[in-house]
């Protein structure tokens, strides 16, 4: 085992060591170090990243019994020691998000009476799994207050190996994982946890707290939330949305959700007009085409570029009119051809028998209702000959 040295000292971001050994497995290069401040992959929290020498380490996991750097370039083979160096930033983040989770889960669990049953560290945002089915507005903005005053009162955060009998004499949060070289996280009258994650020295280095709100996972909710550098991150990323909205919509802040909601409405209505007054064309359009065709039992129309929800709309408003003919609509786009083929209701013809015979000519595929079927295939013959190839079945 590779001594951990981000147990050791968490703020540990330069390092030297001995390469044990430089190999490859299915996630690629590896080296295996005497001793390491890489934090790997576990509990919930991600790996560390760095560089080894220069090299750019880009996992850190623990494999039967390794701690494995993995690297996006393989180590010289000579190479007998490395100067490691960690993300900073990365570091920090980590810690900051983990001891933020452990003070929210307490927090829940002893004042509330609900547990955390898991914990994700993502990149932009945390989440926890808490046993309950509902969260009230009233409940979150009290834990999020006594979160933040045990960051604000700087209680001390310690770490302590010993054993499982040693542990089971503290208040633990929940049953501990491991029965031998148990670490404890300790942030007295506030949490015991076993954890092998890194965690600052105080609450205060978490600096605060924010939820972003929580959704239904099965029979428990996820609270999604932010700790330390990201909260002010956050608050950053929504001023700015706010500043560019306010440039769009210039009304004051608190009247811009209902302005905004004015707006939807109105152009919900314009779009509704909008349709009715495109459904209304297309009907005249239907009658021309019908008036056009002056009886001829097979109508056909090829259009360029038009899409296949206006060639249905339209196809359906003819047949409607055309009882006793059959329909051809074609539409040509750069690369495609586009069909409807239908018939009116005074004709008894399975339409999907005609396009199965007419689908190799534009390697194509489709199908519909007996009377009503659309497809589309490859442009590899003009429109116009590829409905009269069509007509010619009928």
């Amino acid at each position: 085992m590779a001594r951990k040295l981000f147990y050791e000292d968490p703020y540990k971001m330069e390092f030297e060591s001995k390469v044990i050994k430089i190999d490859q497995d299915e996630r690629g290069f590896y080296v295996v170090l005497e001793e390491t401040a890489f934090y790997p992959t576990g509990g919930g929290q991600p790996h560390d990243k760095g560089t080894l020498n220069g090299f750019e380490v880009i996992d850190v996991e623990e494999v039967k019994g390794e701690v494995r750097h993995y690297t996006r370039e393989k180590l010289p083979a000579e190479t007998e020691n490395v100067q490691g160096s960690i993300d900073h930033e990365r570091r920090i983040d980590h810690m900051q998000q983990h001891s933020g989770q452990h003070i929210i889960s307490a927090i829940f669990d002893d004042q509330f009476g609900i547990p955390t049953t898991s914990f994700h560290l993502g990149t932009d945002t945390v989440t926890i799994d808490l046993d309950t089915e509902h969260l009230s507005s009233d409940l979150l903005d009290k834990v999020e207050r006594q979160v933040n005053e045990v960051i604000r009162d700087n209680y001390p955060v310690k770490s302590k190996w010993m054993s499982a009998e040693e542990a089971a004499e503290y208040p633990l949060r929940k049953p501990l994982s491991v029965k031998e070289d148990v670490r404890l996280i300790i942030i007295p009258e506030i949490d015991y946890n076993g954890c092998g994650g890194t965690h600052p020295h105080s609450t205060c280095e978490v600096m605060a707290v924010k939820f972003l709100g929580w959704t239904k996972n099965k029979k428990q909710v996820r609270l999604e939330f932010v700790c330390g550098y990201r909260v002010l991150y956050k608050l950053k990323q929504k001023h700015q949305i706010l500043t560019e909205m306010k440039r769009l919509i210039p009304r004051p802040e608190q009247k811009l959700v209902e302005e905004v909601d004015e707006l939807i409405k109105s152009s919900k209505e314009k779009d509704k007009k909008i349709d009715e007054l495109e459904e209304q064309l297309l009907q005249h359009e239907a009658r021309d085409i019908i008036s056009e065709s002056q009886g001829d039992r097979v109508i056909q129309c090829v259009f360029k570029g038009r899409p296949i929800k206006t060639l249905q709309s339209l196809g359906k408003a003819i047949i409607e009119e055309a009882s006793d003919a059959y329909l051809i609509l074609i539409s040509e786009q750069e690369n495609q051809l586009q069909f409807v083929l239908a018939h009116g209701a005074d004709i008894d013809r399975n339409m999907n028998d005609i396009a199965k015979q007419i689908m190799s000519l534009i390697e194509g595929k489709g199908g519909g209702k007996p009377n009503f079927v659309q497809g589309g295939g490859k442009k590899v013959i003009d429109g116009d000959v590829f409905a009269d190839r069509i007509k010619a079945l009928l």
